[in-house]
């Protein structure tokens, strides 16, 4: 399958930076639900409820933020929702009535997750490896704690192609990094693959991507 933007990934080592994300996510925790509003009214929520719908079994969401995830799961399944920032995790815990399956919440960072090899049958992360630091090593960690014929369902947006485009969001990166605790440039289909991840499908629209990995055999 061929990679957009090339084949490089992103591969950075932690050096206490998780705590970094941490104090952002917490500080923007209050206006969070605001700033990406916008993307749920273009399509994001539609996207969010396509890949959830695939979850299956006992399901571990990394990076669950405020919760804008926990209607969209599917009946019969039973989720472990984790999130690096507590004052992010708390709002999220105001909208488990919104959902109709039973969601635990744990505060957890998805590259060094706190579970054993092989516990759950469905990873889900929506939005996520634009912000943890190595993306490689998050990946990883899911393909560690998901099942062998467990599934791996990412929504994430990536580097635009082009040049100018990816030039646009590289120089963008270095503000919504600092401000808000995203990357708008990376290359999370490369990244899967380097983090010994196998894509089984993806749809590609735009900037998003819609991937169901598994781990490798």
């Amino acid at each position: 399958m061929a990679l957009e933007g090339g084949s490089h990934v992103t591969h950075v080592e932690p050096n206490g930076s998780r705590s970094r994300v941490a104090r952002v996510y917490d500080r923007v925790a209050r206006i969070y639900d605001v700033y990406t509003a916008p993307m749920d009214w273009t399509g994001l929520a539609g996207r969010r409820q396509r890949v959830l719908g695939r979850a299956r079994g006992d399901v571990l969401e990394v990076g669950a933020g405020t919760g804008r995830s926990f209607r969209h799961y599917p009946p019969g399944v039973r989720v472990v929702a984790t999130e690096l920032s507590p004052r992010m995790l708390a709002r999220a815990r105001r909208r488990l009535p919104e959902a109709d399956v039973p969601i635990d919440l744990e505060v957890a960072d998805v590259q060094d997750l706190p579970f054993e090899d092989r516990s759950f049958d469905t990873a889900v992360a929506s939005c996520v490896f634009c912000s943890v630091e190595d993306p490689v090593r998050g990946l990883s960690e899911l393909g560690r704690v998901v099942k062998a014929d467990g599934a791996i369902l990412l929504l994430e947006h990536v580097r635009p192609r082009g040049a100018v485009p990816g030039w646009l969001a590289d120089v963008a990166s270095v503000v919504t990094r600092r401000a808000f605790g995203f990357n708008a440039n990376r290359r999370t289909e490369g990244n899967v693959l380097a983090a010994g991840l196998d894509i089984e499908d993806m749809r590609r629209d735009g900037i998003w991507r819609e991937i169901v990995a598994r781990p490798r055999r």
